[in-house]
């Protein structure tokens, strides 16, 4: 074909498999290789009225006017380089010469025989998914060809992958064709491992270089940090964020991103890191010390990202990788951590042209920042084009903003409204303007300070002052939260949805979709970058202490909302929600806590989340938050000091400091007691027996439980009087009472299911379990099967590990009791290891009754199948150890 394809096109790339060791060892062998290998696929692509735009060493870029001629040409090349006698060409040394090729339709910008737009990123990435003589096929190209496949061709279906671009997951089908090989190794797609690498809005443009850079500093052995440092703009997270994708599969136990823009607190950085890896919190381990523990035996990459705010926080990061000698960390941040080992990889702005020597056009995309604000043109005006007369500006423009990513994009997006010559102009009378920062702060800055300006003096009023009361949320923001925090008097001059969606077209605001219960409802982010520009603007305001108050206040309302709801039928979902406004909540405490000085609004906040921190194991940070509100001031009423002082007991409690909880919450007992609240006093009087019986003062628990039991019957609440019998049920089983253990229970459970709906998950699960732990004690394996069973459904809907190992442990119990000591072998191998993840124990009672049930599991086999069974069960997931336990 002489003319490139223009309009829907279909892409073929290819390369070949191992090439650059072969270079290295044998590149004479390699070169007479080659040279064959260039001519078969160029003859098989221009056989079928293909066009080869781009080749990069040994890889091919061919354009094609349908699908099924590409297709054709990859069944030509592959036949025809499966055929070859490579040992011949490469004297026997190269072996055969092994390519792989994808196939991608879509619609795409020819510019000077170049290509630009989103399909050629797509097809580039879904070649690196595949292997040596293996041919893969995107859904768009599939639909083209399933009619119309040559004889004895076949497509085999992998489902719904994610690519290396981290963008939308793309459906792959392999081509399969007589005398091709078709058995490969699974495809190197993002699903091969365990990684929360987040999807992206668009695909990476360039930095081939320095990706390439970044992986092999990472390979070697004895780096283990690595820190991408440069001012804000220049892209450092989505480098990072590509470099892990490509290397995914250097990490058998994954890849993990871990934000840490939304927190100040460095004594957060911990348990943020822990909520990613879902590792929670021993009653009796320092958070730290759980994490090390479940990295240690881990082969992983965490991406760090954003650390300088958080800088003080760094000896964290050396702690973690001296525990665990498979770990390496990526961090992104604004300034070095200054760590022993760190290895640093400065992230400069993009490649430039020189504006006064420009090269012709058709080779100026070569320079990336120009090949940027092209992609990101064409994705906002699909007609957009450089030509002879605005290219230069275009290469201006992108010279101006310093080649940084983050700039080049807020302009590219201007494309719409305004050609590059009339945007140039513009930025240029911009940027010659003071920009009220500092001047000591380097160029970049103050360019991309500039770049921000224009696009916020781009804004009507109404979008200015909506854009800067936004920058009060942390984290994100829902259309509710924006219309009730940035309006809340009706003085903003543009309704917020408008305003919103006005922000999101111009590149100041990223739309996403909720997930979970809240999936469907929109919520809006802002780059940080932005928000910290946004944040000055509205400091200028003199707006923000209002917002703030208004931010708190809006979500003290959401937090008391949830509170009411977290003893209930929809506690999950409201868990869920809390988890998503998380980083907001902890603004509005920060603020009321800190320079707000409203103690009543911080203790209602922290009494209102109390429920919520305790079921996602949030207990150091409860605390700290709970201590705080008692700092803050006198300000709040006797009732709210008592009520902090109970929270801060609850979260003592569940760390394992059983001193300090008993002596929290006796002074929340009398102030409860001189208030006359005979509600709280029951519910404090029934965490002090709780205390006590951890303790082993089983006397005193008895005097604190009975006494709780009779105000909770007086005031009739049946969820509450559940929750106490379950408590002395507990208090039963460590006095080997299991008559009363078991009447105790059987009565919290009998409550819980006469309010049925109108209970918590966690209310019917406790007393579940308890029971069935008692019945094994009894005999009585068949209830307490069934028993168990049922906990551990409800358990395993809320996703509380540690009662689901519980649960495991006592069903491994039943399986010694009734003959089955392999499958009881197994289950308590399960529940050994899925403490260890968390870093977890179980509880008196619980510890006693699985060594006891161990002990007679253990005695029934020999040695070396009790061995072989345990194996086996370390080696299951939690969701295999709960299917294998209910069979």
């Amino acid at each position: 074909m002489t003319n490139p394809p223009t309009g829907t096109i279909t892409f073929l790339f290819t390369d070949i498999e191992g090439s650059t060791k072969r270079w290295e060892r044998f590149p004479d062998e390699m070169r007479s290789a080659l040279k064959r290998h260039d001519a078969l696929l160029r003859n098989s692509i221009e056989a079928n009225s293909g066009y080869v735009f781009k080749t990069v060493g040994d890889a091919f870029c061919a354009a094609f006017p349908t699908a099924l001629d590409a297709l054709q040409a990859a069944v030509t090349a592959q036949d025809a380089l499966q055929n070859e006698d490579w040992h011949t060409i490469g004297r026997g040394k190269i072996g055969p010469i092994k390519v792989r090729m994808a196939l991608h339709t879509g619609t795409a910008e020819e510019w000077d025989g170049d290509y630009f737009g989103q399909p050629v990123n797509r097809v580039a990435r879904l070649l690196s998914a595949g292997h040596g003589g293996q041919t893969l096929l995107s859904q768009a190209a599939y639909q083209l060809v399933r009619d119309q496949l040559p004889h004895g061709v076949e497509m085999l279906d992998f489902g719904e992958r994610r690519l290396k671009d981290l963008i939308r997951p793309e459906h792959v089908f392999q081509l399969v064709a007589p005398g091709l090989l078709f058995e490969f190794p699974p495809l190197k797609t993002l699903d091969a491992r365990p990684n929360n690498l987040p999807a992206q809005p668009s695909p990476f443009i360039g930095r081939e270089k320095e990706i390439a850079g970044l992986s092999t500093l990472l390979r070697r052995q004895e780096v283990r940090i690595v820190t991408l440092t440069g001012p804000g703009g220049t892209g450092k997270t989505r480098l990072a964020l590509q470099a892990a994708a490509d290397m995914f599969d250097e990490f058998e136990d994954g890849v993990y991103f871990v934000n840490l823009a939304p927190i100040a607190d460095s004594g957060l950085v911990a348990s943020t890191i822990a909520q990613i890896l879902g590792v929670r919190e021993a009653a009796d381990t320092p958070l730290v010390n759980s994490l090390k523990d479940y990295l240690r035996d881990k082969q992983m990459l965490l991406v760090l990202d954003n650390f300088e705010q958080v800088v003080s926080a760094a000896p964290l990061v050396s702690e973690l990788v001296a525990a665990a000698p498979g770990l390496k960390v990526l961090a992104t941040s604004r300034e070095l951590l200054h760590l022993n080992g760190e290895y640093q990889s400065p992230v400069s702005p993009l490649a430039l042209p020189d504006p006064k020597h420009l090269p012709p056009i058709e080779r100026l995309t070569q320079y990336e920042a120009v090949r940027l604000f092209v992609e990101r043109a064409l994705a906002v005006k699909p007609d957009f084009q450089v030509t002879n007369d605005n290219a230069p500006a275009v290469a201006e423009i992108c010279v101006r903003l310093d080649g940084l990513p983050l700039a080049i994009e807020l302009a590219a997006a201007r494309v719409r409204l305004l050609p590059p010559q009339a945007m140039l102009a513009r930025l240029e009378n911009k940027l010659k303007m003071p920009t009220g920062g500092a001047r000591d702060l380097p160029t970049r800055q103050q360019t991309l300070r500039g770049a921000i300006d224009w696009s916020y003096d781009l804004l009507d009023e109404g979008e200015k002052a909506l854009f800067r009361r936004l920058s009060v949320f942390v984290g994100g923001r829902s259309l509710e939260a924006a219309e009730a925090v940035c309006n809340p008097e009706g003085d903003l001059p543009i309704d917020v949805v408008d305003g919103m969606l006005a922000l999101v077209d111009k590149s100041l605001l990223r739309q996403e979709e909720g997930k979970g219960d809240m999936a469907g409802e929109p919520r809006f982010f802002m780059l940080v970058t932005i928000r910290d520009y946004a944040i000055e603007r509205l400091e200028e305001s003199g707006e923000a202490d209002r917002l703030r108050r208004e931010h708190a206040n809006f979500f003290l309302k959401l937090a008391e909302e949830a509170e009411q709801h977290l003893t209930g039928a929809e506690q999950v979902a409201w868990l869920s929600r809390l988890e998503d406004e998380h980083d907001n909540l902890r603004a509005a405490l920060g603020w009321s806590t800190g320079a707000g000085g409203y103690a009543e609004t911080a203790s209602r906040l922290c009494w209102a989340l109390w429920r919520f921190w305790a079921r996602h194991s949030y207990y150091t940070e409860g605390r700290s938050w709970f201590e705080a509100a008692l700092q803050a001031g006198s300000e709040a009423s006797a009732p709210l000091r008592a009520k902090a002082l109970y929270g801060l007991g609850v979260m003592l409690k569940r760390q394992g400091q059983f001193e300090s909880a008993l002596s929290v919450l006796e002074e929340a007992l009398a102030l409860f007691r001189e208030q006359g609240d005979k509600l709280f006093l029951s519910w404090v009087l029934n965490d002090l027996g709780s205390v006590s019986n951890s303790v082993g003062d089983l006397e005193r628990a008895a005097t604190f439980l009975e006494e709780s039991l009779a105000l909770k019957r007086e005031l009739g609440n049946k969820w509450d009087i559940a929750g106490s019998l379950t408590v002395l049920g507990e208090w039963a089983r460590l006095q080997d009472d299991y008559e009363r253990a078991a009447a105790l229970n059987e009565e919290s459970l009998a409550l819980c299911r006469e309010m049925d709906k109108a209970v918590d998950k966690h209310s019917m699960g406790y007393p579940l379990g308890n029971l069935g732990s008692v019945e094994i004690r009894r005999g009585n394996y068949e209830r307490a099967t069934l028993l168990l069973a049922e906990s551990l459904a409800i358990f395993r809907e809320v996703g509380d590990k540690q009662v689901i190992a519980m649960c495991l442990a006592s069903l491994a119990g039943v399986a010694g009791f009734v003959g089955q000591p392999e499958k009881a072998a197994r289950l308590f191998s399960a529940t050994a290891a899925q403490l260890e993840e968390i870093s977890s124990t179980l509880d008196t009672a619980d510890q006693r009754d699985y060594d006891l049930n161990l002990a007679a599991a253990r005695a029934q086999l020999d040695e070396a199948a009790w061995q072989a069974a345990w194996a086996e069960g370390r080696a299951m997931s939690m969701e295999q150890a709960i299917e294998y336990a209910l069979e």
